[in-house]
This record gives structure tokens, C-alpha cells and sequence, in this order.
């Protein structure tokens, strides 16, 4: 069942929602009952499933270190991140995806749950220019079965990301 508030005020409050009170951005909390069951097809495709969203809409968050520093890449659950994109989105000459503890430790949330916002450390953000498409799109809100609708422009606003071709098909 998706819980909608403006600003997501009393339910499901993590890092990534008092980021986006904090800067005023109207969003949308969807909560759905995470299973283990099934997990072959990962949690944002479980997420777009249960929530009866378009796969090219729900977008996951990852991780990939460029050997200088660590970037955020967010693409459509419905596809896969083209690492050498987002290397060029950022500037780098290459990326390789983060080691998961590494992901989980600098984000300050579990594989699954890792959004892009609310981030213990700030990395540099790239989300797939194919969000750009939509007037809202979800990411994790910050736990597993918990996921945030929010205006992909301003959601670039928040994370002072840019937006790019970085996902594959």
C-alpha cells in the first residue's frame, strides 16, 4: 500500500526524506512488504512490481569507484549502469562498480535500500537522462520497501547531480 504525503511528515522518516524536507522538494513516500522470495530480478524491479510502477520509472542507486574517488549512478531498475558513461559523465577515465561494504558504509544504508539521498558521505551523482522523461520517478527512500517519488529535476537540484546517458538496455 503506498502511504502519499507532501513531504513524507510521520511515516518512514530517514536520511534521504529529511533531505528533501530540508530543501522544501514535494515528494512522495511509497512503502511496499519487502520479501527475500524471488530476489533474482533485485529489489528495484521487486519495488516497481509491488508498487505497480513502469520499470523504466523506478530507479536504483549504485555505486562505482573511478579509482580516484567514489560516484553515485542512478538508472531505471529496468537495465543496467554503462560504467564507462558514467566515468566520462564525471570526468574519469574509467569505473568499476564499489565493493558492496564499501557502498554500504560511505551511503550509510544496506544493499537494497540505497538512495542516492541522505548519503553519510556526498559523492558525485549522475542520474540516466531517461528519467528526465517523467514527471516523477522512484528511488529508495533509504530502507528496503520504502521508496521515494520525487520530480527528477529536483531531485538533481537536491544531490547538485547532473543528468546523463549512463544506462544500458
Amino acid at each position: 500500500m503506498a502511504k502519499k504525503n507532501k513531504h513524507g511528515k510521520g511515516t518512514g522518516s530517514t536520511p534521504a526524506t529529511v533531505q528533501l524536507e530540508k530543501a522544501g522538494v514535494e515528494f512522495q513516500l511509497y512503502e511496499y512488504e519487502h520479501s527475500n522470495d524471488h530476489m533474482d530480478d533485485g529489489y528495484g524491479v521487486e519495488a516497481a512490481t509491488k508498487l505497480g510502477f513502469d520499470e523504466h520509472q523506478v530507479f536504483k542507486t549504485l555505486m562505482a569507484d573511478t579509482g580516484t574517488e567514489r560516484v553515485v549512478g542512478v538508472v531505471p531498475v529496468s537495465g543496467h549502469m554503462d560504467l564507462k558513461a558514467l566515468a566520462a559523465a564525471v570526468g574519469a577515465k574509467k569505473a568499476a562498480m564499489a565493493d558492496p561494504k564499501v557502498a554500504m558504509c560511505e551511503s550509510g544504508y544496506v544493499v537494497g535500500g540505497i538512495s542516492p539521498l541522505g548519503q553519510k558521505t556526498h559523492h558525485k551523482t549522475v542520474l540516466d537522462e531517461s528519467a528526465l522523461q517523467f514527471d516523477k520517478i522512484l528511488v529508495s527512500g533509504g530502507k528496503r520497501g520504502l521508496s521515494v517519488g520525487v520530480n527528477p529535476n529536483d531531485l538533481l537540484k537536491v544531490l547538485n547531480g547532473i543528468a546523463a546517458p549512463i544506462g544500458t538496455w
